[in-house]
């Protein structure tokens, strides 16, 4: 019994160091975009793969980037209101303005996804979608340009 346990524990190292090597990129500019820092995104990215390699062998079937990446939007949804992100390129925006820009723009899921993992409704995703976008548009940006903010269908 000691040795399939063994066999399962290095199995799942294995599979987890793949993994993480991966996307442990484009899952810390994530984090980076949802806090400002890029200390806090890596404390917050390490948090999220700590859970994640934890429930490893419970995601059999699912997505672990879609697991991670969800637990990265949890912690950082109910982060105490002192840790809440003031500057960085979504400097403006609040934080569900943040979530929704971040969900729907640099990860490109749909607005159902993105309001099933928020927990509202897909209206409200759009309306927070366009006016997040409308409010990065206006913004000028270091260079005096504002910044670009891509359109997604719906």
């Amino acid at each position: 019994m000691g040795e399939r346990r063994e066999a399962a524990e290095r199995l799942r190292e294995a599979e987890f160091e793949a993994f993480a090597a991966g996307a442990a990129g484009r899952l810390l500019h994530v984090a980076v975009l949802l806090t400002g820092d890029r200390a806090e995104g890596t404390e917050l990215l390490c948090a999220a793969l700590s859970r994640s390699y934890a429930d490893w062998f419970r995601m059999r079937g699912e997505d672990p980037y879609a697991c991670t990446r969800a637990e990265i939007v949890r912690r950082f949804a109910h982060r105490p209101w002192w840790r809440r992100p003031r500057g960085g390129v979504l400097g403006p925006l609040d934080v569900r303005e943040r979530l929704v820009i971040v969900l729907r723009l640099y990860e490109g899921i749909a607005e159902e996804q993105a309001a099933a993992q928020l927990g509202m409704p897909s209206e409200r995703v759009r309306v927070i979608t366009l006016r997040a976008s409308a409010a990065l548009r206006s913004r000028p940006a270091r260079g005096g340009a504002a910044p670009r903010v891509r359109e997604v269908a719906s």
